[in-house]
C-alpha cells in the first residue's frame, strides 16, 4: 500500500469525526457518544501515522529510529480498546458495571502501551524500516517481544470484539443487528490480518522469509477491516437517528390538520411567533403542540359535551375502537366549536355566564390521533357540516 492509500481512509475517518463532533459538545457527558468519537479519532490517527511517508516523518522530526513504531503500536492498541470500549456503552446494562468493564479494558490496554514503549526503550533498531519492521526484527531481543505484545494484544481485542458482537445480534433485531454483523465482518478481516502477521513473523524465527505477508498483504486486510468496522459502528446510529428524525417529522406533519383548523379562527393577536427556518424539529413539533393546546383554550367556552357525547356514540356505532372513538369524538367537538366562535364575531357566549361551565375534554388527549381523525372520520365530517348549518 503507498502512502496515500492510508491518508484517504483517515481523511475518511476524519470527515466523519467532524461530524460527531457538534453532538459531542452538546452532550459531552454520554459515554457511546464519547467512545464513538474516540473510535473515529483513533481510527484516522493509525491509518494517518502508519502511512510510510508519516512514519519517514515523525522518524525525522523525533530523530529516533524507527519511533513510530511503538507509536503506531500504542495507537492500534488504543484503538482496539475503544471499540471494545464502545461495544461495552453501546450495549447498556446497569451504570456502574458497565463503567466498571470499560475501565478494565482502558486499565488493561494502558498497561500494554507503557510496556510496548519500555520494550522499544530496551531494545535496538539501528536500522530504520518503513514497511517491514516488524519481520526485520523479529529476532531482536525486547523488539520482538514487543511485535509479539502488540499482536497479541490485537488478537485479544479482535476475538473479544467477534464474540461480544456475535452473542449480542443473535438477541437483537433490525439496524443494529446488522451493524453488529458487519462489525464482526469487519473483524474477520481484522484477524485476517493478524493471522498473516503472525505467519510472516514465524517464518523468520524459522528462518524463512514470508515478509510480504507483513508488509503487502496485511496493510490491505486492516485497512479493510477498520473501514468495514467503522461502517458497521455508525450504521445503527446514523439510521436510529434517521428513524428518529424521520419519526419526529411524520408527528409534526400529522399533527397539521388540526393545526390549521385552530389557527383559522384564532385572532390574529393570538398567532405564535414564527420560528428560524433552521430550527430542529422537535422545536417545531413541540411549538405546534404548544399552538394546539393554546388554541383549544381559546376554544374552551365554545365546547359542547353533547357534540361530543353524540359523536362518541356514532364512532362506535360506526365500528370504531374505544380509544379512536375517543379522538373522533374530542375532534369533533374541536371542530364544531371552531364553526361557533366564528359565528359569536362580537364574543357573546365568552361573556355570557353558561359559558363558564363548558367542559373542555377529559383527561390527556392525544392530539395526533385527533388530528388525523379530523381529516379522515365521517363522525367528524358529519358534526362539520352540521356546526355549518344552523
Amino acid at each position: 500500500m503507498q502512502s496515500q492509500d492510508y491518508y484517504v481512509p483517515a481523511a475518511a475517518m476524519g470527515t466523519a469525526l467532524a461530524f460527531k463532533v457538534p453532538s459531542l459538545v452538546r452532550a459531552w457527558r454520554d459515554p457511546l457518544l464519547r467512545a464513538v468519537c474516540a473510535l473515529l479519532a483513533l481510527a484516522g490517527l493509525v491509518f494517518f501515522f502508519a502511512a510510510p511517508s508519516t512514519i519517514a516523518d515523525v522518524n525525522r522530526l523525533t530523530g529516533v529510529r524507527n519511533f513510530s513504531a511503538p507509536l503506531v503500536y500504542s495507537l492500534l492498541s488504543a484503538f482496539s480498546a475503544s471499540c471494545l470500549v464502545l461495544i461495552v456503552n453501546w450495549r447498556g446494562g446497569p451504570a456502574e458495571r458497565t463503567r466498571r468493564i470499560s475501565r478494565r479494558w482502558i486499565a488493561a490496554y494502558s498497561v500494554e502501551v507503557v510496556v510496548i514503549v519500555t520494550l522499544f526503550l530496551l531494545g535496538d533498531t539501528p536500522v530504520e524500516r518503513l514497511r517491514d519492521l516488524d519481520t526485520y526484527y523479529a529476532n531482536t531481543p525486547f523488539i520482538r517481544e514487543m511485535i509479539v505484545l502488540y499482536l497479541v494484544a490485537l488478537t485479544v481485542a479482535g476475538v473479544s470484539m467477534n464474540v461480544m458482537c456475535w452473542r449480542w445480534a443473535l438477541q437483537v433485531h433490525g439496524w443494529l443487528r446488522t451493524g453488529l454483523l458487519i462489525i464482526v465482518l469487519g473483524y474477520l478481516f481484522n484477524l485476517a490480518y493478524l493471522i498473516t502477521k503472525f505467519t510472516a513473523v514465524f517464518a523468520r524465527w524459522g528462518g524463512h522469509d514470508l515478509d510480504y505477508l507483513s508488509s503487502d498483504v496485511a496493510p490491505t486486510l486492516a485497512s479493510w477491516g477498520a473501514q468495514i468496522s467503522a461502517v458497521g459502528f455508525c450504521l445503527p446510529l446514523v439510521c436510529q437517528r434517521f428513524a428518529d428524525s424521520w419519526s419526529t417529522w411524520t408527528t409534526y406533519r400529522q399533527l397539521g390538520p388540526l393545526w390549521r383548523e385552530l389557527r383559522a379562527g384564532a385572532p390574529s393577536q393570538g398567532r405564535s411567533v414564527r420560528i428560524s427556518w433552521w430550527s430542529s424539529a422537535e422545536l417545531r413539533v413541540t411549538q405546534r403542540e404548544s399552538d394546539i393546546h393554546d388554541g383549544m383554550l381559546g376554544l374552551f367556552p365554545y365546547f359542547d359535551a353533547g357534540v361530543r357525547a353524540k359523536a362518541y356514540e356514532s364512532a362506535l356505532e360506526a365500528g370504531s375502537e374505544p380509544v379512536l372513538a375517543h379522538a373522533e369524538a374530542d375532534a369533533a367537538m374541536v371542530t364544531a366549536a371552531v364553526r361557533a366562535r366564528a359565528a359569536d364575531p362580537l364574543g357573546k357566549v365568552i361573556n355570557s355566564a353558561e359559558a363558564a361551565g363548558s367542559p373542555l375534554p377529559e383527561g390527556p388527549r392525544d392530539l395526533v390521533r385527533m388530528s388525523v381523525v379530523l381529516r379522515q372520520s365521517p363522525v367528524v365530517a358529519a358534526a362539520r357540516e352540521r356546526a355549518e348549518t344552523r
